[in-house]
């Protein structure tokens, strides 16, 4: 093998230089790209502000006993400092291995997956549904795509409320129910008919998002591939499940994961519905709130905790969910 020599230098070609140190790369990276560094900062700064420093203003009360009675407050012309305490993770231990972890903890993490997964299951066999219905030619599409998107186009407190009122015991619904000689549940007031009614009004609102989604993403399917499929000979189910399927994947992993996140950090639709008169039906989201906000003495630190816990929850499922999709994307190339 032959080594070409610089005799200038004395150097040997295939020698690599010294790699410069970190500050002298930061120098040069912002002499090339100084305007997009510019152009960025005010971004940093706004979710440094709205974002990260409650994060981490949040993650250190956690590691503390803070409540309503030993944080610093204002009474009068009074100034009271905060007498609140480290310690540690005490706070985490507590929630998710104390005496009572189970009905503090376990069972709105347990009722919570159920609501996710039910309502995101929903969401999406029903938009899927009405999607591929939208998809055809039909009289009137236009008109009956603006009656499905009303649910969502609707302000999310008033579409609450008008259930709320059809699923009081007087309401459009028991109402009905009692013409037809059927039962009539009690929905806000035994736990399981408050669960099953908070998992039909999150559905009526969020099956239109999901709707839209899906058909746009069918809209995108090159129309060859159902030709070439139907002169093979397929039936409607093998062009849904070979050509309908596949050409939504991208599109469906999107929307899945968009729609967990959502729906298990759904606030407005339990809080709206059953307030704190629903203890069972409270997902990790509102119980949290319920913690630090709706009770005497606010529990502040522990609520935070449950905050930290909902977002490491977050991050590991959508770590395994990419992970997955990956997987089965290289499996099908």
């Amino acid at each position: 093998m032959t080594v070409a020599i610089d005799r200038a230098t004395g150097k040997r070609s295939g020698d690599r230089g010294r790699r410069p140190g970190l500050g002298r790369r930061l120098k040069h990276s912002y002499q090339k790209h100084w305007y997009a560094y510019a152009m960025i900062a005010p971004v940093i700064v706004v979710l440094g502000a709205l974002v990260l420093y409650p994060l981490a203003y949040g993650f250190y009360l956690t590691l503390t006993d803070a409540d309503s009675l030993n944080s610093a407050r204002t009474i009068g012309v009074n100034e009271i400092e905060a007498t609140y305490k480290f310690i540690g993770i005490d706070n985490y231990a507590d929630i998710l291995w104390g005496e009572t972890a189970y009905d503090r903890f376990w069972s709105h993490f347990i009722w919570t997956i159920v609501w996710t997964a039910a309502c995101v299951a929903l969401h999406y066999s029903l938009g899927l549904g009405l999607a591929l219905l939208l998809n055809q030619k039909l009289r009137g599409r236009t008109f009956y795509r603006l009656i499905l998107i009303l649910p969502w186009a609707v302000p999310t407190f008033t579409t609450v409320f008008g259930w709320r009122f059809m699923l009081a015991d007087t309401g459009l619904i028991n109402s009905a129910l009692d013409f037809l000689h059927l039962p009539t549940p009690a929905w806000l007031e035994d736990t399981f008919w408050q669960r099953f009614a908070a998992i039909m009004v999150n559905t009526w609102c969020g099956v239109p998002f999901m709707m839209l989604s899906l058909l746009g993403g069918l809209q995108s399917i090159d129309s060859t591939l159902y030709e070439a499929s139907e002169m093979d000979g397929a039936s409607r189910w093998q062009q849904f499940r070979y050509v309908t399927l596949p050409g939504l994947r991208t599109v469906s992993s999107t929307v899945i994961l968009l729609g967990v996140i959502w729906t298990f950090n759904q606030f407005a639709i339990i809080f709206l519905l059953f307030g704190n008169t629903a203890p069972e039906a409270q997902i990790l989201v509102t119980w949290a709130y319920q913690l630090g906000f709706g009770q005497q003495p606010r529990e502040f630190a522990e609520s935070a905790a449950y905050g930290i816990l909902l977002l490491g929850i977050l991050i590991v499922f959508t770590s395994f969910y990419r992970r997955w999709l990956n997987r089965n994307e290289q499996a099908a190339i």
